[in-house]
């Protein structure tokens, strides 16, 4: 395992867990199926048992109706394994991303009005629409932001003081992961722990498995000789490097390049898959390719960036296509005219080019930057950077790319969600408010 101060990673998420159940009174644990969500619930109950804790400890599992039968039936097992801890198998209509549809940014598992099309049947003992008691739930809302109001829920029904939720996320799964582990932001910590991230007042979010490596998971599983989902031994004989081997919601567009291995490894799950969202069976064909966005996309023989950019647009549906154009204007406009703020060694690189722009020094705003930055406002929107760090750049290249990954909330270029998607959000929340299920 990694040596860190003379300790290993077995041996400091150890003491994490001791200064958690130390300062905390309520325990959260997030499952979700997969090898990291499920070391951190053994981990959690090895310190438990070691320590003969008194805590409140609850493990909730969002489940997405989807999914290989490996990893429906490791969830089954883990849920209620131990008679110590409370658990919630939720099984609602949650808005979850969907990157493999261009007529969908997200999907909704559980939706009642497709039951006839569902991938599974309910699990027994979950909590669905007919039983659930939150009063916070509505119909469609973000995966994310039930998560939320979940540990809030908790928080309040179990009468705590201070609520901690543990997350299996690693910092070497990707650069976003990466950030939401490491980032030191005093107003958001818990105290100076940096593995932490405020949720509510008295609520935070804690990532004791942030430095571990992949080697260091499964040193554990076969040291401590726990149970785990046996889906990653299909992963290995089907060729899946251990670094690819993922467990999550089937359409979620970090997964679109692995869908393809649901025909060779459930190819009856993959049947009730093709039927439940619309371009499943294109994303598993051409996901991970230049098709979709993946590696290094080229530019057709007589267009430029800016004339394929309206080419893709002219084949989408006219509400997506909207969607689209409103973005790529929004853009337009901040860059041409307002500017947006670069890192200094990107303006480095901007400079060695011919693209013609304007360093307007240092950004005029309140925000702290960890590194030095540059206001800076282009003369021309630019139709390709070839820079090293081209995605921070605009350019109609980038829209490109964002288009061919089906992502219409355009996270590729930096956005977030529009006031007019949280409005239709909240739109289909009020259709299914008052709606009742017997």
């Amino acid at each position: 395992m990694k040596k860190i101060l003379r300790k290993n990673v077995y041996e400091l998420v150890k003491e994490r867990l001791n200064y958690i159940f130390t300062k905390f009174d309520n325990i959260i644990v997030a499952f979700f199926g997969g090898k990291d969500s499920g070391l951190l619930l053994e981990l959690v109950y090895q310190y438990y048992t070691e320590n003969k804790c008194e805590r409140k400890v609850s493990v909730y599992h969002i489940d997405y109706e989807g999914g290989y039968e490996h990893t429906l039936n490791y969830v089954k097992r883990c849920m209620g394994k131990y008679s110590e801890f409370d658990y919630y198998h939720i099984c609602l209509p949650l808005s979850a991303s969907c990157g493999i549809s261009m007529y969908h940014s997200s999907w909704i598992p559980w939706n009642p009005e497709e039951e006839n099309i569902w991938v599974n049947v309910l699990p027994y003992q979950s909590i669905n629409l007919k039983n659930h008691e939150f009063s916070f739930f509505k119909f469609g809302m973000k995966d994310y932001i039930f998560q939320q109001k979940f540990s809030k829920w908790l928080h309040e029904k179990n009468k705590a003081k201070l609520t901690a939720v543990l997350i299996g996320i690693r910092a070497q799964e990707s650069l976003n992961r990466y950030h939401t582990v490491t980032r030191k932001n005093t107003f958001t910590m818990f105290g100076e722990i940096s593995y932490s991230k405020r949720v509510y007042h008295n609520i935070f979010n804690f990532y004791p498995l942030y430095d571990w490596k992949i080697e260091d998971i499964w040193t554990a599983y076969g040291k401590f000789e726990w149970d785990y989902n046996k889906l990653y031994d299909l992963y290995y004989q089907a060729g899946v490097s251990l670094r690819e081997m993922r467990v999550a919601n089937p359409f979620h567009d970090c997964g679109v390049h692995a869908l393809k291995l649901y025909r060779e490894i459930e190819p009856c799950t993959w049947g009730k898959l093709l039927g439940r969202v619309n371009g499943a069976n294109f994303a598993a064909i051409y996901g991970g390719t230049k098709a979709v966005g993946y590696r290094q996309v080229l530019l057709p023989n007589g267009h430029t960036w800016k004339s394929y950019v309206n080419f893709l647009l002219q084949t989408l549906p006219c509400h997506i296509r909207a969607i689209y154009l409103k973005k790529f204007n929004s853009s337009k406009e901040y860059w041409l005219n307002k500017g947006g703020a670069l890192p200094l060694s990107v303006v480095v690189e901007l400079e060695k080019t011919t693209i013609d722009f304007q360093n307007l020094g240092f950004p005029k705003n309140n925000r702290k930057y960890k590194q030095e930055y540059r206001l800076i406002r282009f003369k021309k929107y630019p139709d390709e950077v070839n820079i090293k760090s081209f995605r921070l750049v605009p350019s109609y290249k980038r829209m490109c790319i964002t288009i061919l990954k089906n992502d219409t909330s355009c996270r590729y270029m930096g956005f977030s969600q529009t006031k007019d998607e949280l409005q239709k959000q909240r739109e289909a929340m009020k259709k299914w408010e008052k709606t009742k299920f017997i």
